[in-house]
């Protein structure tokens, strides 16, 4: 464990850690990592201050530490107070931040929302092993002209951390996304699924390697996993929840309209993905929003099931 996690961020440390986080990792209990930018950026207002909260109750619920993690006035926090987290969900000012943001915008004191690399990478820092989000960027479709793809699949391959999601969106080339995390050496393991999800669908026709069907299994992996040295992430695939999960070839008519709508609006990188979603929602009346709530708070229920089992195993 990182000396910042075990006794506190020195002077020198970038990294502000909620005394309750810190006490977790010091005595070995289990945290789970959260984005912030599905909190800033993923939700209209007020229902992301609502979601924010429910999903750290469902943590600790779970019996894990939420480490919810964000910039706050230049200050990297890792865990964060009920003021701070209303800020990153209402404050208008709140930049999207993934990792070659993190520099300037602690240098200029800004308030940002952490991507899944970023978030990911900070985790790793000071010492938490997991973290749950609802999904992982990737390759976008038509990269081979626009080179359009997330920073998330990098950091992935060399951060030792593992993330709990709902695959990929499916506006994304899962197929490319897939070979994308291989090339990366990132284990991909469906949890209770043969398939990788997308997202709002669990169908993907994209077979895993590998499956676990409880939480202790998960944990083998993962801890075998960081035994062999690996330097990459463990992606574990969560489908959403069949009660609200889009059946594929819905989903798949509903991805190629919204496509269509941001070529012809003249929208794409960063504007992209925000764009479409809001476009599926639309299109959807709120199903894939109601489905995104649905698997966020189901990632967290696992991933609070993993630290745990993961502390478990320590002990």
């Amino acid at each position: 464990m990182p000396a910042s996690a075990a006794s506190g961020p020195a002077a020198a440390s970038p990294y502000r850690l909620a005394d309750e986080v810190r006490a977790a990792l010091a005595a070995g209990r289990p945290v789970v990592a959260l984005e912030s930018s599905l909190v800033a950026h993923g939700f209209p207002k007020p229902e992301n201050l609502d979601l924010a909260r429910e999903i750290e109750a469902t943590l600790r619920a779970g019996g894990a530490v939420p480490a919810t993690i964000a910039i706050v006035g230049g200050q990297i926090r890792v865990g964060l107070g009920a003021d701070e987290l209303r800020l990153i969900a209402t404050d208008p000012g709140v930049r999207k931040c993934s990792t070659r943001d993190l520099g300037h915008l602690v240098a200029a004191r800004s308030h940002g929302a952490t991507t899944v690399a970023a978030t990911a990478r900070i985790a790793a820092a000071v010492g938490v092993e997991v973290f749950a989000t609802g999904g992982i960027g990737g390759v976008h479709r038509g990269a081979v002209r626009s080179h359009d793809i997330s920073a998330d699949l990098v950091e992935l391959g060399r951060t030792p951390i593992a993330v709990v999601c709902a695959g990929a969106k499916a506006l994304l080339d899962l197929p490319a996304t897939l070979e994308f995390l291989e090339t990366q050496s990132v284990a991909v393991i469906g949890y209770r699924c043969d398939e990788f999800p997308a997202f709002y669908t669990a169908a993907s026709g994209l077979p895993l390697g590998c499956r676990a069907d409880d939480a202790a299994h998960l944990a083998a992996i993962v801890g075998a996993h960081r035994r062999a040295g690996a330097p990459s992430a463990v992606v574990i695939c969560n489908p959403p929840p069949e009660r609200h999960a889009l059946a594929a070839a819905e989903l798949e008519r509903l991805v190629a309209q919204a496509l269509a709508a941001a070529a012809e609006s003249g929208v794409s990188g960063a504007d992209l993905t925000p764009f479409v979603l809001a476009d599926l929602a639309r299109r959807s009346d709120g199903r894939t929003r109601a489905c995104n709530r649905a698997l966020v708070l189901d990632n967290a229920r696992v991933g609070a099931a993993l630290a745990c089992a993961l502390s478990a195993r320590r002990r």
